[in-house]
């Protein structure tokens, strides 16, 4: 399994990325994939979203050491909603004792629960966010005005975990990618004479195209790519991680 992390701070932001990122693995066969983006009309977008992705990282954790200490292991699905249903609760729980408002708690996730062995994933994008699976490409868009966790943490979690939408089943992977909405920001960032690309071309080109994945900088490289061939930088904090799994055997 070949893996790649980008979080870069828009250029309409000054001064934090709102954006967040964690790869955790939960197992020899697992890994927990997340990319987060705080609200821009929150209190301290940056911290909700870096809140969230220290807490998956906790979970995941935990997690795993459970499954092991216990010897007892889960399908892909359900681990999804085993971490999921924890990260809730934690999320409540500090929220209670830092008297936070829900304000100060609004992100988005983009959740992936990996098998590289099976090369099967369980998904859920809670808010907005885009994943590329191989030839599929699904973008949850909520017109600016996305369903935070942070909205629902008084809620029953199983009431609240049968209402969602937006959750994916993917199988036969070979390459995934998760990102925030910011991959749609790309804009000029000064008057110089470029080429030109579309929006399509640009998430082809950071979600699918396997160029330089055997180099540790590939979504750095890319990005430059964007900046100087075309005079295109993302205007809104942008995250993106990218699996490309072993040849089959």
């Amino acid at each position: 399994m070949n893996s790649h992390q980008i979080s870069t701070i828009g250029t309409f932001h000054i001064n934090h990325n709102e954006d967040s990122l964690t790869l955790n693995h939960l197992n020899q066969n697992r890994v927990v994939l997340a990319v987060l983006d705080g609200c821009s009309m929150g209190t301290e977008s940056h911290f909700a979203s870096c809140l969230i992705a220290k807490v998956i990282r906790k979970v995941t954790k935990e997690v795993s050491y459970r499954a092991f200490a216990k010897k007892s292991e889960k399908t892909t699905a359900t681990y999804l909603k085993v971490i999921l249903q924890q990260i809730f609760g934690e999320v409540q729980q500090i929220s209670h004792r830092l008297l936070l408002e829900t304000e100060e708690i609004l992100s988005t996730i983009v959740l992936c629960i990996l098998d590289h062995q099976l090369r099967e994933a369980a998904c859920i994008v809670i808010g907005d966010g885009v994943i590329v699976c191989d030839e599929q490409y699904f973008e949850y868009e909520q017109e600016n005005k996305p369903d935070y966790l942070g909205y629902h943490l008084h809620e029953n979690f199983d009431d609240w975990y049968e209402k969602q939408t937006q959750k994916l089943w993917l199988t036969e992977i070979n390459n995934l990618s998760l990102a925030s909405d910011g991959i749609f920001s790309f804009k000029p960032y000064d008057t110089g004479v470029y080429n030109t690309i579309t929006e399509h071309e640009i998430i082809d080109f950071m979600l699918r195209d396997q160029q330089w994945m055997d180099q540790p900088m590939m979504l750095h490289k890319k990005l430059l790519v964007l900046e100087n061939t075309f005079g295109l930088k993302p205007s809104d904090d942008l995250s993106i991680i990218r699996i490309m799994l072993d040849e089959k055997t």
